[in-house]
């Protein structure tokens, strides 16, 4: 046995080191999933054990080897994550509540949008509020001199950053965590500026942005600025939510496809203009000039658009590219993001459990690992022959490689957003080249143009492709069928096809496609898992149950965009959500809810509170015995007793959000039990008396 698996990894040498980033996330990503300090200690030293062992068993072959390096890099990104999560560490605010406080702007970004400014603050002198917070300011209160550099005097009401609304939904605590930021608010005016800082309209991305939007116009005006400098704050929901429906978002998100069209651009202008003098190009490499341009473009672009990682990774892969032009090695192969996403992993590894890193190199490996194929590279290889079959060729190819990338990213859409476009591919045959070929370079060159004053044909014609890329994103987006939707898919099933997409992607032997397995395992658990038919907030101020025709009604009729989203996307819901006061199930008062709900093989009786007025034991504590389930913001007295779950802000203070599926009674948290990830356990600092506290003592 271990002969054959020696044979096989001879011939798999040359894939074995694509292993390292993935046994090095997948160290980082044991960090994320065991719950504390005691469980990360014993991975890290199993890891370093199984190492030793190997190592010492070793009878001189590359098994041995193997295991013990790829347990060497996983004990590593377990460590590395802990470290990190530790190093960033700062005081959370520990409530919510109004505060008065000075602070500097460190950043300022404008969402025109929603009618916004986003600023992140650093706080002077006040114990009583953490040292980093993020604060909105209504577009029409920012006073004369806001901006970076700035030192300002505000007031405002100040919470913690929130956890995930439900299971499954976006973890801003986490996100939070990572950035530093240990509250978030709203100012309210007026906002003093004690000391003026650069004008946001001096800023240079910022005034960039104004001149692009100015020159276009409309929703095409603010697609294009997000193209030239990554600045998304001006593009409408309906837009926005469009282009995701329509699987065409990564346009809007700057990364491989941008950076690539820059970088190409630039070496194809330099490669032009140096070969008109023929003494140059006889004496100079001109390719490795053009390469040294190309990757000064890719950091330039970088920067101008935020230096956001998504960008960031981006740029290193771009100029690894580069860097074996130069050498003169294959440009593009597995290696390259092999590379690319250890740094990444080394630098930002908490960026391993968000989809931004999922999404872009799922599609950079799903692509190369595509056309490696030999048979794919046979049937797409230049040939001679006539213009339309040439044309054809290249159509398939782009079509294949769309559904290829489709395949591969469906999966993680539906774990972190719970819907994915089905007509991605399609729409992608025309939207990437429309973006590559015509928007971008149209638009670089009116760039240019606008320096002399010429640049307003070409404002027109990238305007025109615009206007045509948002038709199509909506055309395709209101097509019937263009989204699946599905409920939170569970970890383990997202992780089995995970490790089943990448043993098909990163080894070339018929051994591949053993990893069909954990694919089919991992998408049949997650079609076979049912939807929740309960969904309660991690305040318990907000909750959703299933209605008999699969949709969902909401307790509170007034709640906001947010919360109404959340519980659609983890409920499995594509569409608007109905008030429960119009279900025949439910009765309710301004107070409160009793509904009786039909789920399995009993009948359920639930009671949500919906106001915060007195409800007399008289009336409540027989209301409490005759229900199963109770739900309420408030901190219920102990003679509160329902039959089965009490779901007050006691319980998920410690629980967070719940969700409970009615016919296996599964009750699903936010946070998993005694889970003491240091977001969930931060020191604080409290509001009104300054004193810094510690969460529960980890274990």
């Amino acid at each position: 046995m271990q002969e054959s698996v020696e044979r096989w990894l001879e011939s798999e040498r040359d894939q074995l080191p694509l292993w390292l980033p993935v046994l090095l996330g997948a160290g980082v990503a044991a960090w994320f999933a065991l719950p504390g300090s005691s469980r990360w200690g014993a991975f890290i030293l199993l890891a370093i054990g199984a190492a030793i062992l190997a190592a010492a068993l070793s009878r001189g072959g590359r098994l041995s080897r193997a295991v013990a390096l790829g347990a060497v890099a996983a004990a590593l990104g377990c460590a590395l994550i802990w470290w990190r999560a530790d190093h960033v560490a700062a005081p959370v605010l520990a409530h919510e509540g109004v505060a008065e406080f000075t602070a500097r702007v460190e950043s300022i970004e404008p969402l025109p949008a929603r009618d916004i400014v986003r600023m992140r603050l650093a706080v002077r002198d006040a114990p009583n509020l953490p040292p980093v917070v993020r604060v909105n300011l209504s577009d029409k209160d920012v006073p004369e001199g806001l901006g970076r550099g700035a030192v300002i005097h505000l007031r405002g009401w100040m919470m913690p950053p929130p956890p995930p609304a439900v299971p499954g939904a976006y973890d801003f605590q986490r996100v939070a965590w990572f950035q530093g930021i240990g509250a978030t608010g709203r100012a309210f005016k007026p906002v003093e500026v004690l000391k003026p800082g650069a004008p946001i309209a001096s800023d240079f991305r910022h005034r960039l942005s104004h001149h692009v939007q100015a020159s276009v116009g409309g929703s095409a005006g603010a697609i294009a600025a997000t193209l030239a400098t990554g600045d998304r704050g001006a593009i409408p929901d309906a837009d926005a939510e469009a282009m995701r429906r329509s699987g065409l978002a990564h346009l809007l998100s700057i990364s491989g496809l941008h950076v690539t069209a820059v970088v190409g651009a630039t070496m194809l202008i330099v490669l032009r203009l140096l070969a008109l003098f023929p003494g140059l190009a006889l004496r100079v490499r001109l390719p490795l000039v053009a390469a040294g341009a190309g990757a000064l473009a890719a950091v330039a672009y970088t920067l101008l658009t935020g230096a956001q990682v998504p960008t960031v990774r981006s740029c290193v892969a771009a100029l690894l590219v580069l860097a074996a032009i130069a050498m003169g090695r294959e440009a593009i192969t597995l290696r390259l993001v092999a590379v690319g996403a250890t740094i990444v992993l080394l630098l930002w590894p908490e960026t391993l459990a968000g989809p931004s890193f999922q999404l872009s190199f799922a599609a950079v490996t799903a692509i190369i690992a595509l056309h490696e194929h030999p048979r794919v590279r046979r049937w797409f290889a230049r040939r001679d022959e006539a213009w339309w079959r040439r044309i054809a060729r290249a159509l398939l190819s782009l079509f294949l490689t769309g559904l290829v990338v489709e395949i591969a990213l469906m999966p993680i859409a539906l774990y972190h957003f719970h819907k994915a476009g089905l007509y991605g591919a399609l729409a992608n045959i025309v939207a990437i080249p429309l973006t590559t070929f015509v928007i971008m370079p149209f638009e670089a060159v009116a760039l240019a143009l606008d320096t002399v004053g010429l640049g307003a044909p070409f404002w027109w014609a990238a305007g025109s492709a615009l206007r045509g890329l948002l038709a199509l994103a909506h055309m395709t987006a209101s097509a019937p069928g263009a989204v699946a939707a599905l409920p939170v898919m569970p970890a383990a099933a997202f992780a089995s096809i995970v490790i089943g997409g990448l043993w098909i992607a990163l080894w070339r032997t018929n051994a591949r496609w053993l990893g069909i397995a954990p694919v089919a395992l991992g998408l049949g658990w997650a079609l076979a898992t049912p939807p929740p038919d309960l969904l309660v907030s991690a305040d318990g101020t907000h909750m959703a149950i299933r209605t008999p025709d699969g949709g969902m009604a909401i307790l509170r009729n007034r709640s906001g965009d947010y919360i109404r989203d959340a519980f659609g996307e983890n409920g499995g819901v594509d569409g608007e959500l109905a008030n429960i006061d119009e279900q025949h199930f439910a009765r309710c008062s301004h107070d409160s809810c009793l509904i009786s709900y039909s789920g399995g093989k009993r009948s359920w009786r639930l009671l949500a509170t919906r106001s915060d007025y007195l409800i007399p034991r008289p009336v409540l504590e027989p209301a409490c015995r005759a229900a199963d389930i109770v739900v309420s913001d408030r901190w219920l007295p102990r003679w509160c007793r329902p039959r089965w779950l009490k779901l007050d802000a006691r319980t998920l203070a410690n629980t967070g959000g719940v969700t409970v599926t009615f016919a296996d009674a599964a009750v699903r948290t936010a946070r998993s039990p005694g889970s003491l990830h240091p977001w969930h356990d931060p020191p604080t600092v409290r509001l009104y008396d300054g004193r810094r506290t510690r969460g529960a003592r980890r274990q």
